[in-house]
């Protein structure tokens, strides 16, 4: 068999492919099981938006149409929401696609990236593809620590990117803490604030990248999506608001037809639905609340989450732990992916759900 590799771009070689959880099909064809709760990938639990179905059942016929490139309906419902230029948001295939075109527009061959450790996976693939050299900063107490982000500045860091709430554990820097991280960093850098989770927070001393920075001309760029609260994950739509002077860098790689026709209009109504979007936000807060009562009950650590999610500490090989839920049709994310052995990540769920994961949980941790 030929070695590909030789003829593989060199700065990939580094790359591990990414992990997801696994699909509820694989899952109940390896098992045997009926899956209960599909738990691994923060999905929302209440599906997707009525509004949303019904706009894309409209929009059917239209699909051997190109879409619009740049999305412009949805740009300019966001634009009047979030009080900004149209000029300055990009809609694309998920955060996920963003994330990889920031890497596209800011990273030069030897350019340093800082990322948390551990955050998002996306960091790193848009850090290495592009010939980056990725930075990892350990988290303290399972949060972004935003010291030693600065103390790892370089003049060579060009893009610092901040999860808040971080992926995988939750936990989030309050507003003062990033003021004072921001009125340090450097103006060579670009800082990236992935907020995917944001709709889910009500604490008031979270912030907004948004308010705080991008309107005030930071070298700031925000990434927020549709896939959480909105529940279209499936479809794969995100977006970034860039400061003016960053946008028309972040434009020029853009591809031509980021976001499909779907997609498209689902993002539109959703952004309605306003129903299904309470409806989200209390199942969330309540599934959250329960979740914790259940860990504290069983004498288990967690790290406070301000998202749709929680990274709990089982005390057992997070490995064992995930075999043991699969053969109950219980799917979550292990954590020993991100290099913390005995913790897993478990998305909150409808009150069925929950009931399910816990009732196994305990009785693996009984077992074990």
């Amino acid at each position: 068999m030929k070695d590909a590799t030789q003829l593989a771009r060199d700065h990939i070689m580094k790359l591990s492919p990414y992990v997801a959880g696994k699909p509820i099909e694989e899952v109940e064809a390896e098992y045997g099981v009926k899956v209960l709760a599909k738990l691994a990938s923060n999905e929302n639990p209440l599906g997707i938006s009525p509004k949303a179905v019904a706009a894309m059942e409209k929009e059917m016929k239209n699909c051997f149409l190109y879409p619009e490139g740049s999305s412009p309906r949805v740009r300019h419902k966001l634009a009047e929401r979030l009080n900004v230029q149209e000029g300055q948001i990009f809609l694309a295939t998920g955060g996920d696609h963003i994330l990889t075109l920031l890497g596209n527009a800011f990273v030069n061959q030897g350019d340093e990236v800082i990322v948390g450790a551990p955050s998002f996976y996306t960091y790193t693939l848009s850090t290495l593809v592009m010939g980056g050299a990725l930075i990892k900063v350990p988290l303290s107490d399972l949060t972004y620590d935003l010291d030693a982000v600065l103390a790892a500045i370089t003049p060579q860091t060009k893009l610092i990117f901040f999860c808040n709430p971080n992926n995988p554990t939750g936990t989030i820097v309050p507003k003062d803490k990033v003021a004072d991280f921001m009125g340090k960093v450097p103006d060579h850098c670009v800082v990236v604030f992935d907020e995917a989770y944001f709709e889910f927070i009500s604490d008031p001393a979270y912030g907004d990248g948004i308010e705080d920075y991008v309107k005030k001309g930071a070298n700031v760029v925000v990434l927020r999506t549709f896939s959480k609260l909105y529940g279209l994950a499936g479809l794969r739509i995100g977006y970034a608001v860039a400061a003016e002077h960053l946008a028309p860098v972040l434009g020029r790689v853009m591809p031509p037809f980021p976001v499909n026709r779907l997609a498209q209009v689902a993002a539109e109504a959703a952004m309605d639905d306003t129903e299904f979007v309470e409806a989200v936000i209390k199942t969330n807060n309540e599934g959250r609340a329960y979740l914790n009562d259940q860990f504290d009950k069983l004498g288990l650590a967690y790290a406070p989450s301000y998202g749709n999610f929680i990274f709990v500490d089982v005390g057992i090989p997070a490995p064992k732990v995930n075999e043991e839920l699969l053969k109950r049709g219980i799917v979550i994310r292990p954590g020993h992916q991100w290099g913390c052995e005995t913790f897993i990540r478990v998305t909150i769920g409808t009150p069925e759900q929950n009931q399910a994961f816990i009732n196994a949980l305990k009785e693996i941790i009984e077992r074990l």
